[in-house]
């Protein structure tokens, strides 16, 4: 254990052959005001120069472990996990950037938020050397994360930090068999114990790059993602479980424009059987009920707009599929247009997109 007492934080981060960026995420850590932390760091079979790069480093707060074999990321997360000692864990990817006042803001946060399992922050995207806003960021309170990791994962994981105690609950700590999704998975298998917040200051530099994960296996993503939407689904649809979460990663994750109306009205079905079961079993404020019942629309027409748009439903179709708890006054499609164009332009405005 190198001799030092336990850390608050202990950052965990797989390397892969990525010996091109791992050295400034390394000194993004070493540049954070808050310094009661260690790192570890697990070298999954690198063929690059990481292995070099690693042996160099003489912070005795860092650690660098060796799997025997190429295991993948959640193999090596879940090595790095077993050998932490912090109160806290620090998930970090290899090319991602901390800003440095990201650990400390965290720490504070779950130091004041004793019901808060895991705590994210926003992020900016760093692409060619720009840095730019994530698209159509917005600020983030529990119960509206507690409502969108039912269709998608709204935190990126290298901003996230937990609580260790309620992470080894679990068993084991990430699943292999949700590979790349096994964040999401995380999220949904640690809210069982508390809240999920989001700080909406930016505390990360998202780097974007052809060889990230998020680019190179988005079919393995997308079959993982919806199996842990299918689990998650099981007291809500039951056989129907699995379909559903494909359908809801293929028009709601990825984006996939809806081809006719028989899929947007199931679309639509699906959203409305999610948000019943979630305002009846979820304790809301008046002020979170708003908020989430505003989100159930902003997600309907997240995918009825693309269909519109190609002119695979009609505008009088789509209201005819409009998913019960998405508010619009009175209920004949001639009224009710001219007041639904109002609506969905005012939500296209807080997506950034022009209606």
């Amino acid at each position: 254990m190198n001799g030092l007492p336990a850390p608050t934080v202990s950052v965990i981060m797989p390397a892969y052959n990525g010996a091109a960026w791992i050295g400034a995420t390394i000194d993004s850590v070493l540049a954070q005001d808050f310094t009661d932390w260690e790192m570890v760091i697990v070298d999954d079979c690198s063929t690059d120069d990481t292995r070099t790069l690693l042996a160099t480093l003489t912070d005795p707060r860092m650690r660098v472990l060796h799997a025997g074999v190429n295991g993948g990321p959640v193999v090596a997360r879940n090595i790095g996990f077993a050998a932490a000692r912090g109160r806290y864990i620090a998930g970090l990817d290899q090319d991602d950037l901390c800003k440095p006042g990201r650990f400390a803001a965290q720490v504070a946060w779950l130091d004041a938020h004793p019901g808060t399992m895991l705590v994210a922050t926003a992020a900016e995207l760093l692409e060619n050397g720009q840095v730019t806003p994530w698209p159509a960021d917005r600020p983030l309170t529990p119960a509206m994360i507690d409502w969108l990791i039912l269709t998608q994962n709204p935190l990126v994981w290298s901003t996230v930090m937990f609580r260790a105690e309620a992470a080894r609950l679990l068993d084991p700590f990430e699943r292999p068999q949700v590979r790349y999704a096994e964040d999401f998975d995380l999220y949904h298998r640690l809210s069982r114990f508390g809240q999920i917040a989001r700080l909406d200051e930016a505390h990360l530099l998202y780097r974007c790059h052809p060889g990230g994960a998020s680019k190179k296996f988005a079919d393995t993503m997308a079959a993982s993602a919806a199996r842990v939407l299918a689990e998650r689904y099981q007291s809500v649809f039951g056989d129907e479980s699995q379909g559903n979460a494909e359908l809801v990663v293929r028009y709601f994750m990825q984006r996939d424009p809806a081809p006719d109306l028989d899929t947007l009205g199931r679309l639509s079905r699906i959203l409305a059987a999610l948000h019943a079961d979630h305002v009846a079993r979820t304790p809301l404020t008046p002020q979170e009920r708003i908020e989430v019942d505003g989100e159930h629309a902003r997600l309907w027409w997240l995918v009825a707009r693309p269909a519109l748009r190609q002119g695979a439903v009609t505008m009088r179709q789509a209201m005819a599929v409009l998913p019960e708890g998405v508010n619009l006054p009175g209920n004949d499609p001639d009224r009710l247009i001219s007041p639904l164009i109002g609506r969905v332009r005012a939500i296209g405005r807080g997506l950034g997109v022009a209606l």
